[in-house]
């Protein structure tokens, strides 16, 4: 339900958390790696968050991982693809999480889970998700055809999720699309200005999201 300003009612937002909580539970975009691809990975994303794609070079990422440059070759053939195996990686998450959410019922309920899940994502993994969202342009052609299927993918989740709550309409409309975009562009833009020591917790940013959100798909009672 929507509460006459707009939003969900308080056991509507604790529901989605707790969904969109087991949904994010165990999260490891890396624990199928050698360990010392996952430190080339590590030692990667850290720089490509704080110098850019384009000022790191692979004595900042073998100095980051205590290898060698050579010893980086093993596992990755260049800097591009240890970003296309972080940007591939973080799409795939993504999508995964609004897959699971759309899932949920009623459709409200999808719509919330999914919110929350997609924004608390964006700050417990700010960092892999600043690279993820921000340094998309970095990535060769090849590799940036081959995301954006995953992003397009993710994308249509979200306006599937939206039409549902406003009752079936066409998902291609121009309102689906306009609060698709407002949503995922919400909790992509946390992962630019979360900090862990500011007034907010990830769990905090998820559900502050839960209840502003729906307020952009009325008149549905979400």
């Amino acid at each position: 339900m929507i509460e006459d300003d707009g939003g969900p009612a308080a056991a509507d937002v604790e529901r989605a958390a707790a969904t969109g909580a087991v949904l994010l539970a165990g999260d490891d975009l890396w624990s199928d790696l050698p360990s010392t691809a996952r430190a080339i990975v590590v030692a990667a994303i850290d720089s490509f968050a704080d110098r850019g794609f384009r000022a790191t070079t692979l004595r900042h990422i073998a100095a980051g991982s205590g290898l060698s440059t050579a010893a980086l070759y093993l596992h990755f053939r260049s800097k591009d693809d240890v970003l296309f195996e972080v940007s591939r990686r973080g799409h795939e998450r993504a999508l995964e999480l609004v897959r699971a959410a759309a899932t949920q019922a009623p459709a409200g309920h999808a719509f919330r889970t999914l919110v929350y899940a997609f924004s608390r994502w964006h700050a417990e993994q700010r960092t892999v998700a600043r690279v993820v969202q921000y340094e998309f342009a970095a990535l060769g052609q090849e590799h940036r055809d081959q995301v954006m299927v995953l992003r397009r993918a993710t994308e249509r989740v979200v306006r599937d999720v939206v039409a549902q709550v406003l009752g079936g309409v066409d998902p291609e409309g121009p309102q689906v699309r306009g609060a698709a975009t407002a949503v995922l562009s919400l909790g992509v833009d946390v992962a630019r200005w979360f900090t862990p020591s500011g007034p907010y917790t990830p769990d905090g940013i998820g559900r502050l999201y839960c209840e502003l959100a729906p307020r952009m798909v009325v008149p549905a009672r979400v």
